[in-house]
């Protein structure tokens, strides 16, 4: 049995990791006021495709990653991984920050959504609500036609249904293939993707200020990466997992201290709705696999946003034993 210790070992690395992606967040946002995306995106995916490739070294995995390129599934996942992040990412340079990270919390229940209608998952009334009313909640966060209407709320929503093609497909990858030979393989797509982005825009001078904000991204993107390993390998996962949702009060917070952007009543209802139906879907979700006799629940991917999921591959979600 998880002793309290191992429990809030996994909480504190949970809220570290939730912390790390939205600073990680903040200097994308920052970064993009005087750099094109593509030069973000590309440059960042160096640093990040460094890291992750030397995992892969390290543990044997990198001499996997060749005979992905034969595999139409890795490819499909990796089209979703790449689009997740140019969309949520765009969006994040164009909307406040809590609204992004709140419509990007309803990916456990999109994922949700795909594996039944994909992959044939069984999913029960009461799930099929709270997916239902999860969605509701965005559309009061989002408003289509209200007079306050932003646009790229549509492209935050959008890189949600491509982060649930990105997971609903790497359940139908084999579990014989090298997590960490997909995340290499994923991480240097994005940063390709970067590059040939870069063809088309006239990419900025990098000054001492602009560094600051990549070497930020950077950091705080491989910090948030290793934090939720450790989350996802301490304590009871029923018990950590939740704590993922710290990622919206500290979007709100860095929100209001940086750009001075407050979500109005409207907004905070409609995040509370996504909150509360992606933890009863959570749960949900613990019971019926409790009942089917596995010893493993799968962690919702929706613990790394877009954008920053990819530029490791998804691997965080992953190391759970991932539905992302």
């Amino acid at each position: 049995m998880t002793d309290f210790r191992d429990n809030l070992r996994g909480i504190l690395a949970m809220l570290a990791c939730s912390l790390f992606f939205i600073i990680n967040d903040m200097f994308v946002k920052m970064a993009g006021e005087t750099l094109p995306l593509s030069q973000i995106i590309a440059l960042r995916g160096v640093v990040s495709t460094l890291f992750v490739a030397g995992l892969a070294y390290a543990s044997g995995a990198l001499s996997a990653v060749p005979a992905l390129f034969a595999d139409r599934k890795v490819w499909l996942r990796t089209t979703g991984e790449v689009g997740a992040t140019f969309l949520y990412l765009t969006a994040l340079l164009h909307m406040p920050i809590a609204n992004t990270s709140a419509i990007a919390q309803a990916a456990p229940l999109a994922i949700t959504a795909g594996g039944a209608l994909f992959l044939g998952e069984k999913v029960g009334w009461r799930r099929w609500t709270a997916v239902t009313i999860g969605f509701l909640g965005i559309l009061v966060i989002v408003r289509p036609g209200a007079a306050d209407f932003n646009a790229y709320s549509l492209v935050a929503f959008a890189s949600v249904l491509l982060i649930a093609l990105r997971d609903v497909t790497t359940r139908a990858i084999p579990a014989t293939t090298p997590t960490l030979a997909i995340t290499t393989f994923t991480s240097v797509s994005v940063m390709l993707f970067g590059f040939a982005m870069g063809l088309g825009e006239d990419w900025q001078p990098v000054g001492l200020v602009e560094a600051g904000y990549l070497l930020g991204t950077g950091t705080f993107l491989l910090l948030g990466f290793m934090t939720v390993i450790v989350a996802m390998r301490s304590g009871d996962i029923a018990v950590v997992a939740p704590f993922r949702y710290s990622f919206i009060p500290y979007a709100i917070l860095i929100g209001w201290l940086v750009w001075g952007d407050v979500p109005d009543a409207l907004t905070l209802v409609g995040i509370a709705i996504v909150v509360g139906t992606g933890v009863y879907t959570f749960y949900r979700e613990r019971r019926v696999a409790a009942r089917r006799g596995r010893t493993e629940a799968m962690l919702p991917s929706g613990v790394v946003p877009a954008g920053d999921a990819a530029a490791v591959g998804g691997e965080a979600a992953r190391v759970e034993g991932e539905r992302t």
